[in-house]
């Protein structure tokens, strides 16, 4: 089978399941057009502002479609094979992630667009409600400051960093003025986007010719100066309102990606590439870690994503225009994003084993194998590699300020914080621990330095599928209280259990290593490690207090 038909073939899948399995799941959750969502009802003007299907579905796209579904994807193929990622990519996406993302988005809307943690208070009580809460903060603390590392990194790269840095920077800009021309100009949303994405090409283009570079000779590196930087933007985006940079920015990122997708899968249709990397390569990875649970978390977000979930809940809901678009906007989103996830692991597809680039990192894997499908519409590969490396960026820029914003939400549910001042004292506190984490200097298990990321990418695939599988456990118990079939999420919270259970047990496990007969008395336990145990021990506790509530539950149906 060439890759070609490969390709076309799960996107055909992932078409027949949004009409199929995805209506059946909107018909399950009673969605009803001329009910008042809390988008309508509060409207604010900050946080709660009902949105068109079309425009928000291009925000949230960009909100969870990070590097997760193009990292993951890339390293586990080349760990085992293409064959068992792309099984899980398409029907992970299908009947996990695209399931948990739309259960949470509905779930949220019918409770008033409250989190998924302030859902967890009302099912199970304060203490169940603490220990997720406490869940989810370490892992946005996982998600802040991978990813603010990640971007810092891309944009100091010797090669093309600088040219990277600057159409980012323009991105941001262009991002703010749409949303300025649309609130305060009633620009018609049709022009505003035909001449708004016209200037993010034209940031792309101009930004190598502008490079913005940080000298080294200041007492920071330019690396660490970034991340202040990046993590300042955070706070501001995440405290200023939706329309005014958040919406317009994910609905520009929406295109990039939608661009991005389009490109790639034309480029790769027409070019007739032939698949070379072997399809399995056997049950073991390179570091003697098993295909079973590893291959699943090393995906991650390209099927199923707990921070899906809590972009779901937390600010999706809020912007929710009509009951019904919870379909388009959730469970499509998840499937577009099992799309990116395919098209990342092509780019694994038509290298050989042997190929020197199939040990490099996994963006430049993207960049350099998307930049060969985009050659075979007559673009420069240059070009291409350039728009693909600051398509990269844009993901993860988009989840940055989407998770400080989800981090304050939190803060402000648990603490009452209200008003301006309650939001910046909440984002502030939201990133002071990613700010410490970026700012020192990481060092592996061989005392070798290393980017920050590389650390906390070891556990933030495991925390953030646990999450999932918590959230399904939740959404299962509520779906069973309302007379619903909680079957829909009980399985794949079942099965997501097992999968990150086990893989917390392999990351513990080399803390409890034998010295000849005898273990040792007091293992030498890093971050990553104390963080592995105490989220095993939460997700135990959570899960012992959804099984007391589960017997006791009445089932009130059309809740």
């Amino acid at each position: 089978m060439t890759l070609y038909t490969l390709v076309l073939l799960s996107g055909i899948i992932f078409l027949a399941a949004y009409f199929t399995y995805g209506r059946f799941l909107r018909g399950q959750f009673d969605l009803k057009s001329e009910r008042k969502t809390p988008a309508s009802l509060v409207n604010d003007g900050v946080d709660f502002v009902p949105t068109q299907k079309g425009f928000l579905l291009g925000q949230h796209f960009s909100a969870i479609a990070a590097a997760g579904p193009i990292v993951g994807p890339i390293i586990a193929a080349i760990w085992f094979g293409w064959l068992p990622v792309l099984l899980w990519i398409v029907f992970g996406a299908i009947f996990l992630g695209a399931v948990h993302d739309f259960s949470s988005l509905a779930g949220s809307v019918k409770h008033g667009a409250t989190s998924i943690v302030e859902m967890v208070k009302e099912l199970l009580g304060r203490r169940g409600h603490l220990f997720f809460l406490v869940f989810v903060w370490l892992s946005l603390m996982y998600v802040i400051t991978a990813f603010t590392d990640l971007t810092s990194g891309s944009f100091v790269d010797p090669e093309l960093g600088g040219g990277v840095a600057s159409s980012s920077t323009l991105y941001l800009v262009i991002g703010l003025i749409m949303g300025l021309a649309l609130r305060f100009l009633k620009m018609p949303l049709g022009i505003a986007t035909l001449f708004f994405l016209a200037l993010v090409v034209l940031s792309i283009w101009l930004g190598p010719f502008i490079p913005l570079r940080i000298p080294d000779t200041l007492p920071l590196s330019p690396k660490q100066i970034w991340n202040i930087i990046l993590l300042l933007y955070c706070l501001i985006a995440s405290v200023i309102p939706v329309w005014l940079l958040l919406q317009p920015r994910g609905y520009l990122g929406g295109f990039f990606l939608y661009g991005t997708l389009a490109l790639g899968l034309v480029g790769l249709f027409i070019g007739g590439e032939k698949i070379t990397y072997p399809a399995f390569l056997g049950f073991v990875n390179p570091k003697g870690l098993p295909l079973f649970p590893i291959l699943f978390v090393t995906v991650a977000c390209g099927a199923c994503s707990g921070f899906h979930g809590i972009v779901s809940s937390g600010t999706t809901s809020k912007q929710i225009e009509k009951e019904p678009d919870c379909h388009a906007v959730g469970y499509g989103g998840m499937l577009l994003e099992g799309l990116v996830a395919v098209l990342a692991l092509a780019t694994v597809m038509v290298l050989a084993k042997s190929d020197v680039l199939a040990s490099s990192s996994p963006d430049r894997i993207y960049a350099e194998g998307l930049s060969r499908f985009v050659q075979h519409l007559g673009i420069p590969k240059a070009i291409a590699r350039s728009f693909t490396l600051l398509a990269f960026t844009t993901f993860i820029y988009d989840t940055l300020d989407v998770s400080t914003r989800l981090a304050r939400y939190l803060l402000e549910e648990l603490t009452g914080w209200k008003g301006l001042a309650g939001n910046i004292a909440s984002g502030i506190c939201s990133l002071a621990i990613p700010f410490f984490c970026v700012l020192i200097q990481m060092v592996d298990e061989s005392g070798q330095a290393v980017p920050a990321w590389k650390i906390f990418w070891t556990i933030f695939g495991t925390s953030n599928q646990l999450l999932a599988a918590l959230t399904l456990l939740v959404l299962s118990l509520w779906l069973k209280k309302t007379g619903k079939l909680w079957w829909m999420s009980g399985i794949p919270a079942i099965f997501m259990m097992t999968v990150t259970l086990s893989s917390l047990v392999l990351l513990v496990m080399p803390a409890f290593q034998h010295v000849g007969n005898n273990l040792k008395p007091f293992p030498a336990l890093s971050g990553v490690t104390i963080t592995a145990l105490l989220l095993f021990a939460l997700a135990l506790l959570l899960i012992c207090e959804v099984l007391k509530k589960w017997p006791a539950v009445s089932v009130k149906p059309n809740s």
